[in-house]
């Protein structure tokens, strides 16, 4: 299957561009031209990687990035810049840009940023489906969102609706580290104004639920950063 990747680009003639290249070298192309546009296709249709211009009518590429990455989306992202916008950089890199290149740029160059940000793609998240539906996993945790049954080993756990949503989120994103602004804007929602010290009070009430062995704990913290869930699979 072609990998799909999505170009967000107000300039047509650029967009275009890259569009022909991209597909000479075999990869299904989709196109937006303004942010709002963007934003849409991104929650409609699933890419391998997005082509992101930082300077976008609607919607800059700056708040498409930061949405993508705040609902949990690890997408690859290489952000197209102006030269002289240090600021759009850093604040991109911050928010889990891949990768950026500054207009102009060789198309040689641009390519082979495609090609090293697909290779680092991360894994896909572990599934099991049965006959009630999908169940995501980790070890012998598994967690149904159509049921919203979790189950360690043998045992049903029962989770609040928050802890669930919380747990959801983190085994999505298996071995991903994510911050506590990526878990409130996810599980919380945009509109949340409270301190973000509420990720450490649910994520201790949900590893009291679903890490009773210390030997066989699935949640972890990374100091300084925020919490990722992993086993050793």
């Amino acid at each position: 299957m072609k990998e799909h990747i999505l170009i967000v680009e107000d300039e047509h003639k650029i967009s275009r561009l890259l569009q022909i290249e991209l597909e000479a070298e075999g990869y299904d192309i989709s196109q937006a031209y303004n942010g709002a546009q963007a934003w849409d296709l991104y929650q409609e249709s699933t890419y391998d990687l997005i082509l992101l211009d930082v300077m976008l009518p609607e919607m800059s590429g700056i708040e498409i990035l930061r949405r993508i990455r705040g609902v949990g989306g690890n997408i690859p992202v290489i952000l197209l810049t102006a030269k002289s916008s240090v600021e759009d950089k850093v604040a991109g890199l911050d928010l889990g840009a891949n990768d950026y290149i500054t207009k102009p740029f060789q198309i040689e160059e641009l390519l082979a940023r495609v090609r090293a940000a697909l290779r680092q793609r991360p894994q896909t998240v572990p599934v099991i489906e049965d006959n009630d539906g999908v169940w995501l996993t980790a070890a012998d945790l598994r967690l149904n969102e159509g049921t919203r049954e979790v189950i360690r080993g043998e045992q049903q756990i029962e989770l609040t609706p928050r802890e669930f949503d919380l747990l959801a989120y983190l085994l999505k994103n298996k071995r991903q580290v994510l911050n506590r602004d990526q878990i409130v804007t996810a599980v919380w929602g945009y509109d949340y104004y409270g301190d973000t010290n509420v990720v450490d009070v649910y994520i201790r009430y949900v590893r009291k639920k679903v890490d009773q062995d210390p030997e066989r704990e699935l949640i972890h913290t990374v100091r300084g950063v925020g919490y990722v869930i992993k086993d050793n699979s």
